[in-house]
């Protein structure tokens, strides 16, 4: 099981400042690139103080140009929001200026308030987004493209410049539904998942969609992955740990305010609603204990056979920190389950 960093993209006072946020966001790849992370994920959200990046792929190709050897990944595009005419040639151009370290990850949309007022209800997204990617395929994949559907319909086009290999930068699919996942999977994608803060159990029917849909292609789905989000924040001591699961306890009142709830938002602010959640039985839908007992837990998902563990420390606490929870997971947790190049640069920078 490899690890990935969903990159910090939640400031609670406004007052913080985008060029504040994205600068703390650059400093954390390149600590994950020097700590031995496989990738670090990128979201998109707009008119928001959650997940607020509104243009992943321009992000993307400002990460690779201050990395090494980090995947880059979308997490997710929000292909209703986009013109796939526009799209597709912006997939290429940060193809090729990521050096082909760019995996593209899309989805429908999460937030009901955000898609609502950019004129693309929640409730066409499914459908919007089914024709988009099958676009955003024949354009990537074909010259000279038309096409006729419901929210498509143009003469022969080309996008230009052409990908960099011939074929479109690897494509992982955001699926939450243990159907759209197994659908995913049989159609040849990598799929990307989370729970989000339900129990254990939801993750397990998660995978096992995964694994029916990539087991249904046989050998040609040797190469899938399932990457696999949580919040995850290790912790010092019990104390400390008790003080992290607040704070994700008022993260996810916000997230549900705009991914469930009403979505009351005052001048970008999502407002803390009561999460239904106690902490307790919070903390048993997320990752936020002490390192013996995170080694453990984590052991479990590498057992199920996910891929690539997305680590998301996005509940609201100071850069300082974000930085040193990377730090401590680096150090306490990950030579369990490193290997190879990985292992060797979280072992010499923990040292």
């Amino acid at each position: 099981m490899h690890f990935n960093n969903f990159l910090a993209a939640y400031y609670p006072d406004t007052r913080y400042g985008g060029a504040r946020l994205y600068a703390d966001m650059l400093e954390q790849a390149r600590l994950v690139d020097r700590l031995g992370w496989r990738g670090v994920t990128i979201p998109e959200h707009h008119l928001l103080n959650i997940l607020l990046v509104p243009d992943p792929l321009q992000f993307a190709v400002k990460v690779a140009s201050v990395t090494r050897a980090l995947e880059v990944v979308t997490s997710v595009c929000v292909l209703p929001l986009h013109d796939m005419r526009v799209f597709a040639g912006q997939v290429v151009q940060a193809d090729i200026l990521c050096d082909g370290r760019l995996i593209l990850g899309v989805g429908r949309g999460a937030f009901a308030y955000e898609l609502a007022r950019m004129g693309k209800p929640i409730e066409e997204s499914r459908e919007r987004f089914d024709e988009s990617l099958n676009v955003l395929l024949a354009l990537l994949e074909r010259e000279e493209v038309s096409w006729h559907g419901k929210y498509y319909r143009f003469e022969p086009i080309t996008v230009m410049p052409r990908p960099r290999t011939g074929q479109p930068p690897p494509i992982m699919i955001a699926a939450l539904l243990p159907e759209a996942i197994e659908a995913s999977a049989r159609r040849g994608f990598h799929v990307q998942t989370t729970p989000l803060n339900a129990s254990p159990e939801k993750m397990r029917e998660q995978v096992a969609a995964f694994m029916r849909g990539r087991e249904a292609r046989g050998e040609a789905g040797r190469g899938q992955r399932l990457g696999l989000m949580r919040v995850c924040c290790v912790a010092r001591d019990d104390a400390d740990a008790r003080r992290k699961l607040a704070l994700a306890h008022d993260y996810y009142g916000r997230f549900h305010n705009v991914f469930t709830g009403p979505g009351i938002v005052e001048r970008g602010a999502i407002k803390a609603l009561p999460l239904r959640q106690s902490l307790e039985e919070l903390s048993q839908g997320i990752l936020i204990c002490t390192a013996p007992e995170m080694v453990e837990r984590l052991k479990a998902y590498e057992a199920l056979g996910v891929d690539d563990f997305i680590m998301n420390i996005n509940i609201g606490m100071s850069h300082a920190e974000n930085l040193e929870t990377l730090h401590h997971f680096a150090e306490a947790v990950m030579p369990a389950f490193a290997s190879g190049a990985g292992a060797a640069r979280a072992a010499g920078a923990a040292t």
